[in-house]
């Protein structure tokens, strides 16, 4: 994935909490994550991560709870933040890896602002906030054993950028820039939904391949694969190549829940599942990309 040399980027959308944040209780529901609780067991089975800290959070976004108490502002920039000097055009998201994510960032947002609109629907930006092991959310407490997600209640998108790293060493993804790009893009995917009220629709307290969770997370994926087949589109990136493409449908695999169940428990309970299969990721992403269409992303009425 090449970026576009002179594409001017907006670190405006992303904020910078590495080495900062904070940590307040506020009280919601997260989206995302790789699988959430299981993802946390399986953090704490092979990473041989402390993940108490995720307490309360893990347990109310496994519910679905609904919001109890009003969104805290959020935490300032960490000390240091350079994103706005160092990231100014596509050139240095080629070399730089934050760069690359607010080069993302931006290229999902120009997407779905110019979709929306052509629709007749306004689109509100989402801010990325960059973190580094512990932060503080419109939706509580967040470790980075959480893995990527998305906090309605503030409408940011949560990233600790180690989780990359994880992603191929650890679950066995292939890497490579795009791999990142398809996170990012899913968890905007639930950006999307939010603005669409289908979030707030959503009956979180079912799993299973059939469930709303499952369905959801399809769904952003799918819409993932919809910024896909646009992304040049808007400017920002130059190109994608079939390697690219690869790249994303391994990430897609690495997080799916059997892939998850078999490496924390050494088996698959397909009635658990909060996400989806690694078959089923991948499907859905394709079917996005290959249509380009959002309109092939309905996982609530597929079979």
């Amino acid at each position: 994935m090449r970026f576009n040399e002179n594409a001017r980027l907006d670190t405006s959308q992303v904020e910078d909490r590495r080495g900062g944040g904070g940590f307040r209780p506020a009280g919601a529901m997260m989206v995302g994550g790789g699988g959430l609780g299981l993802l946390v067991l399986l953090i704490g089975l092979f990473f041989g991560v402390d993940t108490s800290a995720l307490g309360s959070v893990v347990e109310e976004a496994q519910r679905g709870a609904p919001q109890s108490r009003p969104a805290q502002p959020p935490a300032e920039a960490g000390p240091g933040s350079t994103l706005s000097q160092e990231c100014q055009v596509g050139a240095d998201a080629n070399e730089r890896q934050d760069c690359r994510i607010v080069g993302i960032v931006n290229s999902i947002q120009d997407y779905w602002g110019d979709e929306l609109s052509r629709r007749g629907a306004r689109y509100q930006q989402a801010r990325t906030r960059l973190f580094t092991g512990l932060t503080s959310t419109g939706c509580g407490n967040a470790s980075a054993a959480v893995g990527p997600f998305y906090c309605p209640n503030d409408q940011s998108v949560y990233l600790d950028l180690e989780f990359f790293d994880e992603l191929r060493t650890r679950f066995g993804a292939k890497g490579g820039p795009f791999a990142e790009a398809y996170v990012l893009a899913h968890e905007y995917g639930h950006h999307v939904q939010n603005l669409s009220g289908i979030l707030e629709r959503l009956d979180r307290r079912d799993t299973g391949p059939t469930s709303d969770a499952v369905r959801s997370e399809l769904m952003a994926d799918c819409l993932a694969g919809v910024w896909a087949a646009n992304a040049v589109e808007t400017g920002f990136i130059e190109r994608l190549t079939e390697q690219d493409i690869a790249d994303g449908l391994s990430a897609a695999a690495a997080v799916g829940d059997d892939r998850i169940q078999a490496k924390a428990q050494g088996r698959v309970t397909p009635e658990s599942w909060t996400h989806g299969s690694a078959e089923q990721r991948q499907r859905w992403f394709l079917n996005g990309y290959q249509h380009g269409n959002p309109d092939v992303c309905d996982t609530f009425n597929a079979g």
